[in-house]
């Protein structure tokens, strides 16, 4: 049985000798496939004392961010995640202070500190902003994680630089440490740290170790006795347990059940009736099928019979309909809702009528650029999609796009797809080999780099490429360049030496996306299709570049051909 996340928690809060508690601290502990792929977060907020409503701030902040952060997608990293709440709760609280009277004068608006911790497999992310602090606790003494954001004018006076709601953007600190079972980690205001020692601290939580809570009750009347003026609030978290690195099982709802046996027309499955193949392969077998209660069509997809024993490959094909469920735009293959309980494993997804760009290619051999421009215009909106989510497609090619009656074009299969929120709760679950297709995969890949959109954004290019020139820019050399040193040899082949109507402009927006190097390429897809579109001045002044520089292959062609007539000449002449 796979080990969990598993902590002991102990926290406590005072308002010392102030009239109210404009600290705020909480804790949400979930279970299950929201623990694997969202964690632990604990979290506590200091309100500034200059303020008469920052202990609404402080409240504020941390309920947003307790449980916001839980409705944000899980396709999404704890870092992505946790920052746009923050920067959303921010944006409020700096609102709320210009709507109220102090307007101008933050010091007496809604701003607060803020420090919190999301624990996700076995890494500990912290975010901070402000003067509240995280330490980790090492023997006896304590380790500070975190900078205080307080600028010091004398030794009676400071003020803070940095706080929740204090500007309309803010800045939040954020680091990620590796966790071992048995670390204590601890969040506390200035009330507490400013008035207690670190000895004392660490002997409190070694004789409390069995009471935690009791632990930072002691923790906080030591600084009331020591003399702290401010209100009072510490967190202690103790690392029991973690996670296997590759406990996946987490995400798939239907693990234990069985792969389906071949189906054939007309077989009644799960309530759906089989009408026909639509495709097969060595990696799945897909059906047309029909929901008998609905009558709607819908495409079937069963697991290979050769790749069964294959715990990765199963683990990738459950996976396709978790990514599509996660996913909306018009150029993205749809999961179909499931509508019936699973006896199999299998996957049901939207059914399109249509071709693959892959046969559109073979029907449409030398199609006008704008065509090419249409096609990948649309590619690219479903790329985003991807990339909002955090997601690397990682195997985009012609067979994985298929074209509709409308001419409407969706990307489909997702068993290469990255997922980077999946790949921090579960670190080994994408390691292996180049999981896309050879000949459309970024040269990255081959010396062992992690994908990025970047690499999308080249697979997309050479698709771009291929439509016009039914040609690779770089033949089969990509997947053969498995060092540095090879891929600075590779060299692009201009797509005009097979398309000479080409515009040189357009070749120049080719070779940038096909840049071997990840960080040479476009930025943005919007930035590519608006090259495809629009004549940039910087390709147009390139196209003045000698002909050694744009074409090597026709360059030392022409060479050879005067160095040929030359010979001739001599030749006649003696």
């Amino acid at each position: 049985m796979s080990r969990k996340l598993d902590i002991t928690l102990g926290q406590y809060s005072d308002k010392g000798r102030k009239e109210i508690n404009q600290d705020f601290h909480g804790a949400l502990i979930p279970d299950g496939q929201m623990l694997a792929m969202k964690g632990i977060s604990i979290a506590l907020a200091d309100g500034i004392s200059s303020s008469a409503v920052s202990q609404f701030a402080a409240q504020s902040a941390i309920k947003s961010f307790l449980t916001d952060y839980y409705c944000t997608s899980d396709s999404w990293t704890v870092k992505t995640a946790a920052q746009r709440v923050l920067n959303a709760a921010n944006s409020w609280l700096y609102a709320e202070t210009k709507r109220s009277q102090h307007a101008y004068d933050m010091d007496k608006g809604y701003v607060c500190t803020l420090s919190a911790v999301v624990l996700k497999s076995s890494s500990a992310h912290l975010f901070h902003v402000g003067d509240s602090r995280i330490y980790r606790l090492n023997g006896n003494s304590l380790e500070q994680l975190t900078t205080d954001h307080r600028t010091v004018l004398s030794a009676e006076q400071s003020h803070l630089n940095r706080a929740m709601g204090m500007a309309q953007n803010i800045e939040i600190d954020y680091q990620k440490i590796q966790l071992s079972i048995g670390d204590v980690l601890i969040l506390m205001t200035d009330g507490v740290y400013e008035n207690t020692d670190h000895s004392f601290i660490s002997n409190t939580i070694a004789d409390k170790e069995s009471d935690l809570d009791e632990a930072a009750r002691l923790i906080v009347e030591d600084s009331i006795t020591r003399g702290s003026t401010d209100n009072l609030t510490i967190q202690i978290i103790r690392i029991e347990d973690l996670p296997d690195a590759n406990a996946e099982e987490f995400m798939w709802a239907n693990e234990e059940l069985p792969p389906p046996p071949l189906l054939e027309a007309r077989q009644k499955f799960d309530g759906y009736r089989i009408l026909r193949e639509l495709h097969a392969n060595h990696r799945s077998h897909i059906y047309l099928a029909k929901n008998m209660t609905s009558g709607e069509e819908l495409a079937l997809k069963i697991p290979s019979i050769d790749l069964r024993g294959n715990a990765d490959y199963l683990k990738r094909f459950m996976m396709e309909e978790w990514i599509a469920r996660r996913l909306n735009s018009a150029h993205v293959l749809k999961a179909y809702p499931q509508t019936h309980k699973r006896s199999y494993l299998y996957t049901t997804m939207e059914f399109i009528e249509g071709q693959t760009l892959a046969q559109w290619m073979i029907d449409n051999s030398s199609p006008d650029l704008e065509t090419m421009r249409g096609i990948i215009e649309q590619i690219a909106k479903g790329l985003r999609a991807f990339h909002r989510k955090e997601m690397v497609h990682q195997d985009l090619r012609p067979e994985n796009i298929l074209i509709d009656q409308t001419g409407t074009v969706k990307i489909i299969d997702f068993g290469s797809t990255k997922v980077a929120g999946v790949v921090e709760a579960a670190p080994n679950f994408d390691k292996g080999d180049v999981l896309g297709t050879l000949q459309y995969a970024a040269p990255e890949y081959f010396v062992g780099e992690e994908g990025t959109k970047r690499s999308d954004f080249f697979s997309l290019a050479v698709i771009a490429y291929q439509m016009l020139t039914k040609k690779l820019p770089f033949g089969t050399q990509v997947s053969k360049a498995r060092t540095p040193v090879q891929q600075n040899k590779l060299r692009y082949t201009s797509a005009i030496s097979s398309r000479p109507d080409l515009p040189e402009w357009v070749d120049g927006v080719l070779k940038k996306a096909l840049h071997p190097n990840p960080y040479k390429r476009y930025e943005s897809l919007s930035e590519f299709t608006a090259d495809l579109r629009t004549p940039n001045k910087k390709f147009i002044q390139n196209s003045h570049t000698p002909l050694a520089e744009r074409n090597p292959v026709a360059f030392w062609q022409a060479i050879s051909l005067l160095l040929a007539m030359a010979i001739i000449f001599l030749l006649t002449k003696i």
